[in-house]
């Protein structure tokens, strides 16, 4: 059986980001580079649903809070969320929503706290496939040698987000 999936939109900045969610929470969050057809993909493929319906009052709350985080007045999000993705997956966007605001951490630091310390690739394709950039921070995690790397929303986007949190000059 399918879900509807509620969907609206949102800009940040010059981007319009589209916002997801289901009658449990909030499913998908786009990235500025995304396509509408990219987020429509992943609802048909990932989340397994035909019926995306435009409503934006049903994600207005999310985006309400998404706007306060890029505002910088939000450092945690306190919203339910409803997750498509593997078990592995979902322990990883788990984890990743331990990382404090303000604070970074690398794919084996993921990957050892997952108890899965030799599974660092694996680790680094769950997150890439993160269906809520922003609020599980994908953008805190960098490589072990403290460099930036790996974001689907661009190198300079993860370092805007960075900066903004805790005065990374990157």
């Amino acid at each position: 059986m399918s879900r509807l999936i509620y969907w609206g939109r949102m800009n940040y900045r010059c981007h319009e980001l589209f916002i997801a969610a289901t009658d449990a929470g909030l499913c998908a969050i786009t990235l500025p580079n995304e396509s509408w057809d990219n987020f429509a993909d992943w609802a048909k493929n990932t989340a397994r649903t035909q019926a995306l319906l435009e409503e934006p009052s049903r994600v207005e709350s999310y985006a309400l809070q998404l706007q306060e985080y890029f505002a910088g007045r939000r450092q945690t999000f306190t919203l339910p969320l409803d997750l498509f993705g593997t078990a592995f997956q979902k322990s990883v966007w788990e984890e990743l929503q331990r990382i404090p605001y303000g604070c970074t951490v690398s794919y084996s630091d993921v990957a050892e706290r997952i108890g899965r310390p030799k599974a660092v690739r694996a680790v680094a394709g769950a997150i890439a496939a993160n269906p809520i950039p922003f609020v599980i921070p994908c953008h805190r995690v960098i490589g072990k040698d403290g460099r930036l790397v790996g974001y689907a929303g661009g190198l300079e986007l993860k370092a805007e987000l960075l900066q903004m949190e805790c005065g990374i000059q990157v």
